[in-house]
C-alpha cells in the first residue's frame, strides 16, 4: 500500500500512484532512466501533461510487483485536503491527478517576461530549489528571465554537486549532441541540468547554445560558481520584493512560494524544442 501526494511533476507528469514504487523505492537504474526519458521529451512537455510515456514506464514496471497493490492518492493544497483517492494505484492516480491540474495548475493569457520564483525554506539547495524553473517554464515568453531567490540556498546539491560542478547546466540538445561525451553520467543528474536550463539548441559545428530562457540565481551560490555551472547571478541582497510586485501587465510576476504552484499558458506556446 503506498500513500502520497499527488501534484505537477517535472518527470513523469503528475507525482504519485506507482511512482511510489517506481522510482519511490527503487534502485538507481530505474531512477536514471526515468528520468533521463523524461528530460528527452522535456519538462517543457511532460510537467503537469497527465498520461505520459514515463507513466507508462512506471506502471509496466509495478505490473511486476507480485503481490496486491493499492494507493490512497491525496491532493493537498494551503487550505487543506481538497481529495483523497482510494483503489488501485492506477485508478487512484487518475482521479487525483484529474483534481490536482484543477487545483495546482494556474493558466495565464499571456507569458511572462521575468519571474521572481521565491522559494520557500524547506528548498535548501539548488537540486530541490530548481521546483522554482521547472514549475514557471511553460509560461515564461522566449528570451525570458527566471530569477530563482532564495539567500539560504547556499550548495548545488549535496549528493550530486561535485558532478554538476563538472557537467554544468544545459539544455537537453548540448547533452545529446555530445552523448559520447556524458553517456557515463548518471541519467537523473543530467535531467536535473537539462529540467533546470530548459529548451534550447545547440549547434555541435559551432558549440553555440542558445536556451530559450535564462535562468538566474539570487541565491548564497557565489557568483564564480554561478557562472561555472552556466547559470546566470544576480546579488540576492539587490532583491527588493515590492519592485517586482503587481506587475504582471507588464510581464513581470512574483512569485511568493515558487515551486508548489505550475504556470501555463492558455493557448500552448509554439517555441518547443523537437
Amino acid at each position: 500500500m503506498v500513500c502520497g501526494p499527488v501534484f505537477p511533476h517535472e518527470v513523469v507528469g503528475f507525482s504519485g500512484g506507482n511512482k511510489y514504487f517506481f522510482p519511490g523505492i527503487a534502485g538507481a537504474e530505474i531512477i536514471n532512466f526515468t528520468h533521463w526519458l523524461g528530460a528527452v521529451i522535456t519538462n517543457f512537455r511532460v510537467i503537469g501533461a497527465g498520461y505520459t510515456p514515463v507513466r507508462a514506464v512506471v506502471d509496466r514496471a509495478a505490473a511486476l510487483i507480485p503481490r496486491p497493490t493499492s494507493c490512497f492518492a491525496l491532493v493537498v493544497t494551503h487550505e487543506g485536503l481538497a481529495g483523497m483517492y482510494y483503489g488501485s494505484p492506477q485508478d487512484a492516480w487518475t482521479a487525483a491527478s484529474e483534481l490536482s491540474a484543477k487545483k495546482h495548475i494556474v493558466y495565464v493569457d499571456k507569458p511572462f517576461r521575468r519571474v521572481l520564483s521565491v522559494m520557500p525554506e524547506l528548498y535548501d539547495d539548488l537540486w530541490t530549489g530548481a521546483k522554482g524553473m521547472y514549475k514557471m517554464e511553460p509560461a515564461m515568453a522566449d528570451g525570458g528571465e527566471v530569477v530563482i531567490y532564495s539567500p539560504r540556498i547556499t550548495e548545488v546539491s549535496y549528493t550530486h554537486g561535485k558532478i554538476l560542478d563538472e557537467i554544468g547546466y544545459h539544455c537537453r540538445d548540448y547533452f545529446m549532441k555530445q552523448w559520447e561525451r556524458f553517456r557515463h553520467y548518471p541519467g537523473g543528474v543530467v535531467a536535473h541540468s537539462t529540467h533546470v536550463k530548459g529548451l534550447g539548441t545547440y549547434d555541435a559545428s559551432t558549440r553555440v547554445e542558445c536556451p530559450r530562457v535564462q535562468v538566474t540565481l539570487a541565491t548564497g551560490i557565489p557568483e564564480e560558481r554561478c557562472r561555472r555551472i552556466n547559470l546566470g547571478y544576480l546579488d540576492p541582497s539587490s532583491i527588493r520584493l515590492d519592485e517586482w510586485r503587481g506587475r504582471e501587465s507588464e510581464g513581470i510576476l512574483l512569485v511568493p512560494r515558487a515551486g508548489e504552484t505550475l504556470f501555463r499558458l492558455k493557448q500552448a506556446s509554439t517555441a518547443t524544442s523537437s
